[in-house]
């Protein structure tokens, strides 16, 4: 039996054999891994076997230790071992090397004194009482919620990447529980917020699965698009009398909240009926910073994007780390179809490949709440000038050539459509003013964009870029700057040949980039 198992970051390997031999020579048996995993890989059986033969996880905390998966799996399974005994804390220790505690996830192990790494003797005194304490190794099993009382979600093999997300999520539903370090004593809700396919009902489903144990009153699964059709199956209309006589914490999520149609206070009407409760929201709209604390969720950064569909650069670049897109073109992939012709597919014109690989219309439902014109007006320039950045000026600028208004019609055009896609994820801040779009298929929402294949389309480019040209410090800045300006007709295929943008349509059949084809009378 081991008294401690040792978990840390490979990168932080010499800072920790200091570490690991003061526990020894202080009489503690410790595990250390000195084999390593791949980056982005889960716990193994081997690791999951020694945890299960350890009293408590030691973690050296560095700011690099939530970025490497495996540690997260380590910590998790340690931190619910402990939940199932009715504290989190009693196998998990943490080592902080850090000045502040702020990269630190769950919120319960920043409120914990930490030990210090300058201070050997202490910290092994430390972890000495600590496990002097336990009466054995900690228990590892598959937790089950008491009950699932609404809702069954299931695990999808598409999730990857989003594991300090879900610590987030998870120290945000309890910081009430850690006052001194948050300034919070209430119970509040959190919400998770993005552009549709962007993993959030994803996200909200490892949690409620990862963390049932958390909630031994159960989880509710509520669809926010048929709240009172969701909540009618609990077979009571006493809810707040229901869940007294359950008498524990319970996990009240409300997924797809319908923001587009309903006004805050009937969103937040939608929370958990009892104080015991814990709401979890999953909604498009940034709009209400009061309905919970935000998570905001963005595209998968490029290696856990490339791992998805089967380590193919381009393709994982083609969709801008969207990760609905890399699950659907990663089950592509595996299917046997090559990723040199999924990524000309993309570009290609006719039916979007997401689309057909869905076998319905997802990117649709990525514009389906654009509904201004001004907003639609702005989408189309983001999309004309991705991959490249834009600020309200540069949107100005296309809609008062576009449309031949005054400058400062278009000034507030371009500002009322750059309001509306930011509260719709649609665009998302980028170094100051500027913003980018945020698109997942190419051939649908954005321009091709250079990379290995630079033959679809650049040429079209021009245009946009005699509005906005490359600038020092945009994205592949370099080749940008140097592809040729293309001829004066493709004016026709940015802003429509008959000088008006061309608006994304609700389906999402008008937002096909310049250079697909759109310059030879066809709609946009």
């Amino acid at each position: 039996m081991w008294d401690v198992f040792l978990s840390y970051s490979r990168a932080d390997a010499e800072r920790v054999r200091p570490l690991a031999r003061a526990l020894r020579d202080g009489g503690l048996e410790v595990f250390t891994d000195e084999t390593g995993v791949e980056s982005f890989a889960g716990i193994s059986d081997t690791i999951r076997r020694e945890l299960s033969c350890s009293k408590a996880l030691l973690a050296f905390y560095s700011t690099g230790y939530p970025e490497r998966e495996a540690c997260q799996w380590e910590l998790t399974t340690a931190y619910l071992a402990g939940l199932g005994e009715g504290n989190p804390r009693r196998r998990v220790m943490v080592v902080n090397p850090e000045l502040t505690t702020h990269h630190i996830h769950p919120v319960e192990l920043r409120d914990a004194r930490h030990a210090s790494a300058d201070d050997l003797t202490a910290l092994v005194r430390d972890v000495r009482a600590h496990v002097g304490r336990l009466d054995g190794p900690m228990t590892l099993k598959e937790h089950r919620v008491r009950r699932w009382l609404l809702g069954t979600p299931q695990s999808r093999p598409e999730f990857l990447g989003r594991l300090s997300e879900l610590w987030q999520v998870h120290s945000a539903l309890h910081a009430h529980a850690a006052p001194l370090v948050t300034g919070r004593a209430s119970a509040h809700a959190v919400q998770i917020r993005g552009m549709a396919g962007i993993g959030k009902t994803l996200l909200a489903q490892e949690y409620a699965l990862r963390f049932e144990a958390a909630y031994p009153g159960g989880v509710c699964w509520v669809n926010g698009e048929s709240y009172d059709a969701s909540v009618h199956a609990l077979g009571t209309d006493d809810l707040h009398g229901y869940f007294d006589a359950i008498g524990e914490p319970f996990l009240w999520i409300v997924d797809a909240a319908p923001a587009h149609r309903l006004a805050a206070r009937e969103i937040a009407a939608m929370a958990a009926p009892h104080p015991l409760g814990h709401t979890l929201f999953t909604l498009r709209s940034r709009a209400y910073d009061a309905l919970g604390t935000p998570i905001d969720l963005g595209p998968l950064d490029a290696p856990h994007a490339r791992v998805l569909v089967g380590g193919d650069e381009a393709l994982a670049g083609a969709v801008d780390g969207h990760p609905l897109a890399l699950g659907l073109l990663g089950r592509a992939v595996r299917a046997g179809h090559h990723p040199g012709t999924l990524y000309d597919r993309l570009h290609t014109r006719g039916r979007s490949l997401l689309d057909t690989l869905a076998d319905e219309d997802v990117t649709g439902s990525v514009v389906r709440d654009v509904d201004t014109a001004d907003a639609a007006d702005v989408l189309r320039c983001a999309t004309a000038l991705h991959p490249l950045p834009l600020t309200t000026d540069d949107a100005a600028h296309v809609l008062a050539a576009a449309d031949r208004v005054p400058r400062i019609v278009a000034r507030r055009r371009a500002a009322n459509g750059v309001r509306e896609l930011r509260a719709r994820s649609l665009l998302t801040p980028r170094r100051g003013r500027r913003l980018v779009t945020a698109c997942c298929d190419p051939a649908r929402l954005a321009p091709p964009r250079p990379g290995p294949r630079p033959h679809r389309g650049p040429a079209a480019r021009g245009p946009a870029y005699a509005v906005r040209p490359p600038r020092p410090g945009d994205p592949g800045y370099a080749g940008l700057a140097r592809q040729p300006e293309g001829g004066t007709h493709d004016s026709a295929q940015r802003v429509g040949a008959d000088g008006r943008l061309r608006h994304p349509g609700r389906a999402g059949h008008a937002h096909r980039g310049a250079g697909a084809g759109t310059g030879h009378g066809q709609p946009a």
